[in-house]
């Protein structure tokens, strides 16, 4: 996936995307150029690139975690559940970074935000 705002693209700019597109088709793999990224989704990821190391996805959690989010519930109250929010909520946003919890991150991540497993 390339991004860029179309006012951004330059031929020069294009043709590299032709040529990136053409590698993804050769190898079988999916492409797409996109416009500008909604900023919602960008505060939250960069938020959720902050616990993407593997130290926040222990201590011992990931499991319980994932099985209190089997039901989707609120982030802070479900995370609560399970002990100290300061202890849990580094390995809730582990596993949202790494695609086993889910949440719409289309909205600002908070308190509130409804997360669930991801299955498979």
């Amino acid at each position: 996936m390339d991004c860029r705002p179309e006012g951004r693209r330059k031929p020069r700019d294009l043709a590299k995307f032709s040529g990136t597109r053409a590698a993804c088709e050769a190898v079988g793999w999916d492409y797409r150029l996109v416009g500008e990224i909604d900023r919602v989704r960008v505060a939250n990821l960069r938020w959720l690139a902050g616990f993407r190391h593997p130290r926040f996805g222990g201590a011992g959690l990931t499991e319980a975690v994932e099985a209190a989010f089997a039901v989707p519930g609120p982030l802070v109250g479900q995370a609560a559940q399970l002990g100290d929010p300061i202890r849990v909520l580094p390995v809730v946003f582990h596993l949202l970074w790494c695609g086993r919890l889910g949440t719409d991150l289309s909205r600002p991540l908070g308190d509130y935000s409804l997360v669930c497993r991801v299955e498979g």
